[in-house]
C-alpha cells in the first residue's frame, strides 16, 4: 500500500486539475495563494509548498509579487502527469470493484443454483439473448450484462443480497461498462464473453451450485487478469 500523500503533493494534484479544467495556457496567470487556499481548504502555507514544488519542476514560474505563471511549454507534460493520475486512480476503483463483485457474487450464484424457479431460468435465457444480439449495440450489451447479474442475485432468494445489489446498481454498471469497453477492443472477446456467462447459467440450471461457484470466480477472476495486462 502506497504511503499516504503528504497536504502538498494533494494540493499540486489539485492545481494540475485546476490547470486542465480552466483550460490554463503558457502564461497564464494562477490564482493568488489565499484563493488557492480557500479553493482548497488548506493553509496559506502548504499552497506556498506546492507551488515551489511546482516551480522547481519548471511547471510553473513565480514572479516577485506578481504571482505565479504557467511555464511556457510545461503545460503538455503537466497535463500528462495528471492524466497518468487519474487513469490509475480509475483503474484500481475498476479493479476493487471486481474484487468486491467477486465477494459476493460467487455466493450469490451457489445460492441461485439451489433455489432458481422456473421463472428465473426463463429470465436469465432472456438475458443471455439480449446479450447475444449486443454484437454491434456496446450500451445494449452493458445493459444485458449487468441484467444477468442481477437475475442471479434474484435467484438466489435472499433479499439483504438483493438490498446490496440494488444499492451497489450504478457502481456495477459503470465498472460493467468500463471493463467491456477494455475487453472488447478485440470483438472476438464479445463471443467469448457470452460463452462465460452461457457456462454459469447452465450450472444454475442444473443445480450445480460448486460448478456455478467456480465458473464465477473464474469468470471474475478472468476480467481483472485482462484487464491488468491491458491497464
Amino acid at each position: 500500500m502506497n504511503p499516504k500523500k503528504r497536504t502538498y503533493e494533494l494540493i499540486v494534484e489539485q492545481i494540475n486539475m485546476l490547470c486542465l479544467e480552466q483550460n490554463l495556457h503558457p502564461g497564464d496567470r494562477l490564482p493568488s495563494e489565499r484563493d488557492l487556499a480557500v479553493l482548497f481548504g488548506v493553509s496559506r502555507n502548504s499552497v506556498r509548498e506546492a507551488l515551489k514544488g511546482l516551480e522547481s519542476k519548471g511547471f510553473i514560474e513565480i514572479r516577485q509579487g506578481g504571482g505565479s505563471f504557467l511555464a511556457a511549454s510545461k503545460r503538455d507534460t503537466l497535463g500528462k502527469e495528471l492524466r497518468t493520475h487519474i487513469e490509475e486512480t480509475q483503474a484500481q476503483l475498476i479493479d476493487d470493484m471486481l474484487e468486491l463483485r467477486r465477494a459476493f457474487e460467487v455466493e450469490a450464484v451457489s445460492l441461485a443454483a439451489q433455489r432458481a424457479t422456473s421463472q428465473n431460468l426463463k429470465a436469465i435465457r432472456h438475458v443471455l439473448s439480449q446479450m447475444a444480439d449486443a454484437v454491434d449495440d456496446p450500451e445494449m450489451g452493458v445493459q444485458a450484462d449487468l441484467d444477468f447479474h442481477f437475475q442471479v442475485a434474484y435467484a438466489a432468494k435472499n433479499q439483504l443480497l438483493i438490498d446490496l445489489m440494488e444499492t451497489l446498481a450504478k457502481r456495477m454498471e459503470e465498472n460493467i461498462r468500463a471493463t467491456r469497453s477494455q475487453r472488447f477492443t478485440d470483438k472476438n472477446r464479445h463471443q467469448d464473453t457470452l460463452k462465460e456467462h452461457e457456462e454459469i447459467y447452465l450450472a444454475i440450471a442444473d443445480g450445480n451450485s460448486d460448478l456455478a461457484k467456480q465458473l464465477m470466480e473464474k469468470h471474475i477472476s478472468r476480467i481483472r487478469m485482462e484487464l491488468f495486462n491491458t491497464l
